[in-house]
């Protein structure tokens, strides 16, 4: 069979290059995915900004996301490629000096894990998890809040994917926890847009929160306000801080709502989205007895 052929066969490849660790030293060939080929059939736009894909007749699953994370198959350090060597000594020992809770921690949830196979819905579950966990332990330079949400996010995607195929082993608690998650940490972002105590610049790029559109921080705000609304009873259980919480929410969302509506350059499908949200929140608020 010829290498062309062989590739048309295959979702992923090796890369040349040898990645190494800088915690640990460790060498291995980062998987990426191949482009093209049919592989990747796109569905509809979920309204957490998820792009959902059809399961491909040829390649099966197929998920941009099981490759994005750049994780040690040794020491299981993970995060986005550009921060992969970004590491003062700081961050490089407490990461060192966490890997064996670390591992205890991802194998607790999804059993022994082995980063050298190629990606699936497991090991691209478990590559988020442990982006949050490491980043929990870098500093302010990298901006790590802003990409802890985009891996908390993500992770919450994989395990609802987890559930859907083991409806029994209680995958859908551990996704209902990683949206709770991300909500808190989309409302840390937006702060720090304003304060500016992280360079929230630096996660521009990989705000996404998918790999097809990156709606940056417009879907920083959509999502805080999204998350906000569909997890306000474990956020703020009285009734009167709910609506607090969700008129903050909504006073930002307002604001995006308004800048779309004034610039053809918005995109179109966000800024409906936007609309339909906005209109929730109204009818939600307006039943609570809070702001109209």
């Amino acid at each position: 069979m010829s290498q062309a052929a062989a590739q048309s066969k295959k979702v992923s490849f090796r890369a040349k290059e040898s990645t190494v660790c800088p915690i640990c030293d460790e060498n291995h060939q980062k998987e990426q995915m191949f482009q093209g080929g049919g592989r990747l059939i796109a569905g509809k736009l979920a309204q957490d900004l998820r792009r959902l894909y059809e399961k491909n007749k040829k390649f099966g699953r197929v998920s941009p996301l099981d490759y994005v994370m750049t994780v040690c198959p040794r020491c299981l350090y993970s995060s986005f490629p550009k921060d992969w060597n970004s590491l003062n000594p700081a961050d490089n020992e407490a990461i060192r000096m966490a890997t064996d809770s670390r591992r205890s921690y991802i194998e607790k949830i999804l059993g022994p894990l082995d980063f050298t196979q190629d990606r699936q819905i497991v090991l691209g579950a478990a590559s988020y998890l442990l982006g949050m966990d490491c980043y929990q332990l870098r500093g302010a330079s990298v901006a790590p809040t802003p990409k802890k949400a985009v891996c908390a996010i993500r992770a919450a995607w994989f395990f609802s994917d987890l559930h859907d195929e083991f409806p029994h082993i209680g995958y859908d608690k551990i996704r209902d926890l990683l949206y709770q998650k991300a909500a808190v940490i989309y409302g840390y972002t937006l702060e720090l847009m304003q304060n500016g105590n992280e360079p929230v610049d630096q996660a521009a790029g990989i705000l996404g929160p998918d790999t097809d559109n990156n709606w940056g921080f417009d879907g920083v705000i959509y999502l805080n306000a999204f998350l906000t609304k569909k997890f306000k009873d474990q956020m703020a259980p009285k009734p009167e801080d709910q609506v607090l919480l969700l008129s903050r929410a909504k006073r930002t969302l307002a604001r995006l709502y308004g800048s779309g509506k004034a610039s053809k350059g918005k995109p179109g499908p966000i800024v409906e989205m936007t609309r339909e949200l906005y209109d929730e929140y109204n009818t939600i608020l307006e039943a609570m007895g809070g702001e109209k």
